[in-house]
This record gives C-alpha cells, sequence and structure tokens, in this order.
C-alpha cells in the first residue's frame, strides 16, 4: 500500500484511482484515433475524412467537456494551496493550448491538414494528465480540508449534465475483463490476404500495434480505434499477448459489432483482424 493511500481517507484514496483511470481511458481513445488518422491519411481519404470527424466528435463529446469541468471543480481546489497555484495556472494556459488544437483540428481543410494537429494534441494531453495524475490530484488526497471525492462527484455531475459521458462503464472499459472462451471468437481462418491466396489485402487495413503503448492506456486506445473504424472495414491489432480480456470486453461494450480473426498467434506477437459488421 503506498503513502498516499495510507494518509488519505479511503474514499479519497478510491477517488483519486478513479480519476486515474478516467484520464487514461480519455488519453487511451484519443490516441487510438490519433493513429488511426495518421495511419490511413495518405492512402484512404474516404476514411480519413470519418476518422477525421470523429476525432474532432469525440473532442467535443468528452475531452474539451473534461477539461471545463476540471476548471471549474478541481482547479480552483488547488489554486488556494500556495504550493500549487503557479502549477494549476500553467495547466489552464494547457487547455487553452489544447481548445486551440482542438479548433484547428475542426477547420482544417482536409485530414492531412489536420494530422500534425492530432499528434500535437495527443502529445499534450498525455502529458497534461501525467501532471494530474503525478502532482494535482495526490495533493488534494492528502489535503484534509479538500475531499477529492466530493470534488470529483461535482465534476460528474456537471458532466452529466452536460454532452460529457462519466458512466461506470465507460470507468470499467480500461480495467481487465473476464477472460474470454475460444468459443466466443469467430475465426475465419485462411491467411488473411497474406499469401495472396484470394483474401483481402492486409495493405487495405490499417494497422494498431500496442505492445509499446503503457498498458494502463492499451485497452481505451484499442477502443479509441475500434470507434474509428467504419463499418464494413476492418483494423489489423497487434498485441505482445493473446488479447482475451480486451476481446470479451470489445464484446461486452458492443455485442455482436466486431468479429475477431487471429492472423498470428505468438509466440511472441499476436495480430488479430478486427472486423467491424
Amino acid at each position: 500500500m503506498s503513502v498516499l493511500t495510507l494518509s488519505s481517507a479511503p474514499e479519497d484514496a478510491t477517488a483519486l484511482e478513479a480519476a486515474e483511470a478516467h484520464h487514461a481511458r480519455l488519453a487511451g481513445e484519443l490516441a487510438g484515433r490519433v493513429t488511426m488518422l495518421l495511419t490511413v491519411v495518405d492512402r484512404d481519404p474516404s476514411a480519413a475524412e470519418k476518422i477525421h470527424a470523429g476525432l474532432v466528435a469525440f473532442c467535443d463529446r468528452s475531452l474539451l467537456p473534461h477539461t471545463a469541468a476540471e476548471e471549474a471543480v478541481l482547479y480552483p481546489a488547488a489554486h488556494g494551496m500556495p504550493e500549487a497555484r503557479l502549477l494549476i495556472e500553467s495547466l489552464i494556459g494547457e487547455h487553452r493550448c489544447l481548445t486551440t488544437l482542438v479548433d484547428a483540428l475542426r477547420n482544417a481543410p482536409s485530414p492531412a491538414g489536420a494530422a500534425a494537429d492530432a499528434r500535437a494534441l495527443q502529445v499534450l494531453f498525455e502529458e497534461h494528465v501525467a501532471k494530474e495524475n503525478g502532482l494535482v490530484l495526490p495533493l488534494l488526497a492528502m489535503t484534509s480540508e479538500v475531499s477529492l471525492a466530493e470534488l470529483l462527484a461535482e465534476m460528474h455531475h456537471r458532466l452529466a449534465g452536460g454532452t460529457g459521458n462519466t458512466s461506470a462503464q465507460e470507468d470499467q472499459d480500461i480495467e481487465e475483463g473476464q477472460a474470454m472462451r475460444e468459443g466466443q471468437i469467430e475465426e475465419t481462418g485462411g491467411c488473411g490476404g497474406v499469401c495472396g491466396c484470394g483474401g483481402a489485402e492486409e495493405t487495405a487495413e490499417p494497422e494498431l500495434d500496442v505492445r509499446e503503448v503503457p498498458h494502463a492506456l492499451r485497452h481505451a486506445t484499442v477502443f479509441g480505434a475500434l470507434d474509428a473504424v467504419p463499418a464494413g472495414t476492418a483494423m489489423v491489432l497487434v498485441a505482445p499477448h493473446d488479447p482475451l480480456p480486451l476481446l470479451a470486453q470489445i464484446e461486452q461494450r458492443s455485442p455482436g459489432v466486431f468479429s475477431a480473426e487471429y492472423l498470428e498467434r505468438g509466440p511472441e506477437t499476436w495480430r488479430l483482424r478486427l472486423g467491424h459488421r
């Protein structure tokens, strides 16, 4: 058990973990959508347009409302602490930069023109939440005069009344799911098109390699990428292990929407074609 957990009220320790999980979901979904955009922007303009539009919609629906709620609820509590005042002011400045990047995405004449801004948005947001997770949230959780649990409850109340989504199911999206039985996975066999035997061309499908993605962001990154896959198309997932818990979560999250076909089964790399029916 960490010092933070020992020195915090139990409800604040739980709230801290929930806030970190929510940040991981947001950062992961953003990373997945940006990765898909960068992957297809030069080879499939039609798909890139849809992914671009979905990325902007995600920012408007989830990312920007989240930053606004933080400024309204979390930041004032931390700004009153002398040791955090300058940090909070710098984080508010980063919120302005995030908003500017989203506006640039929204007004980009084409997905290709938005690619650089999309990547910059991803990098800045990941750095931003790292500061919140490492500095702001622990400080609030350890301060006896502040209830982090109550602050987060107020944030969620504000978001629930607007366009943001903060349901318990979303927080569960980044947790390990139950192992999926082999029979639950659709296996179509074949080579996936890599041998020229008549299968779909592998190069026509974007590939998401999560082997280097931090574990806390991995599942949410896949969810974000899948949300960007248009119906009737597919993406290839590259993972460092057999992703049975992830497949179970995908099915729980979107019953019957995605099929899974193994293209490679270890021992070091697993490759799956995830098709959007």
